[in-house]
């Protein structure tokens, strides 16, 4: 089965060139960067003071929706990345092949009696494709706005739809568990102050992050060799939308920690990267599947 994934430009067979690879890379760390920055800084305040609180005269006012709010635009079309862990992503990882998870030992003894046979016979080919790890899976994304509060990302792997809602109803827990779980969205704001003005004012040069927490999860699989997380786990997500200065290509970055108390001894923390794309042509839904790559 043929797939349009990137893992270099225009090729689905050979590694990103080291040029691109750097590249996205440096955006990556980057970002990583920014986001401990917006976590420890909060509001940067002027030097004369702290300016009107909110909601009073002259104080900046807050968009009123979810969609309103964004600081970047993720609707379109996106591909993966594959920059790393090709071995692991890129084909089905052999019984045994846990490097790089944090695996406690009933996490290991899990993944060692796994049998494919017998989650294929219960209807859980979709494991691998859960929200837990889905953003790993080499595929296309597609995303758009179902209204003023609510964004729709659709896989063509696996055929998912995560719905990250900024306004969400019941309580998460209130609701069956799901393979993509129930996500809260929410806009981190860097916001900046123009001394001149004698009070806060959210900059032209806006920056912001997309912040996701998902729980009520179905059980999934890390790896298509047995490595699973169980329907305890919860993911936080941090996603931003960068752009190269040179070549322009806009990338998606997914900063993304699963914690699970049952089956992993530390969290597992992964990045994703996707390169926007102009044209939907090379959409492809296909089956989720446990043996077959990607």
């Amino acid at each position: 089965m043929h797939r349009h994934f990137l893992t270099e430009a225009g090729s689905a067979k050979e590694p990103r060139s080291s040029k691109n690879a750097l590249a996205v890379a440096v955006l990556a760390l980057g970002w990583a960067a920014s986001i401990g920055m917006v976590q420890a800084q909060g509001l940067k305040l002027p030097p004369g003071g702290a300016g009107p609180p909110p909601g009073a005269p002259g104080a900046p006012q807050a968009p009123s929706t979810g969609k309103a709010a964004a600081p970047f635009d993720l609707t379109g079309q996106w591909v993966s990345l594959v920059t790393r862990d090709w071995q692991y992503r890129m084909v089905v990882p052999g019984r045994g092949e846990y490097q790089g998870l944090p695996l406690n030992l009933a996490g290991k003894q899990r993944a060692d009696a796994w049998d494919p046979k017998v989650d294929e016979k219960a209807g859980n080919q979709c494991a691998p494709y859960g929200a837990g790890v889905v953003m790993l899976v080499p595929e296309r994304l597609r995303i758009d706005w179902l209204d003023d509060e609510t964004l729709q990302v659709q896989t063509d792997a696996g055929m998912q739809t995560r719905v990250l809602r900024f306004k969400p109803g019941a309580d998460a827990t209130s609701s069956p568990a799901s393979r993509q779980g129930q996500s809260k969205a929410s806009w981190l704001m860097h916001v900046t102050s123009d001394p001149g003005l004698g009070g806060l004012v959210v900059d032209e040069g806006q920056f912001g992050a997309l912040k996701i927490t998902t729980g009520n999860m179905l059980a999934g699989l890390l790896r298509k060799n047995g490595v699973a997380y169980s329907e305890h786990s919860d993911l936080t997500e941090y996603w931003d939308v960068q752009q190269d200065p040179v070549s322009k290509k806009e990338y998606l970055i997914v900063t993304a920690s699963l914690r699970d108390p049952d089956l992993l001894n530390a969290n597992y923390n992964y990045v994703a990267t996707f390169e926007r794309e102009s044209a939907g042509s090379k959409w492809d839904p296909t089956p989720c599947s446990l043996t077959t790559a990607p």
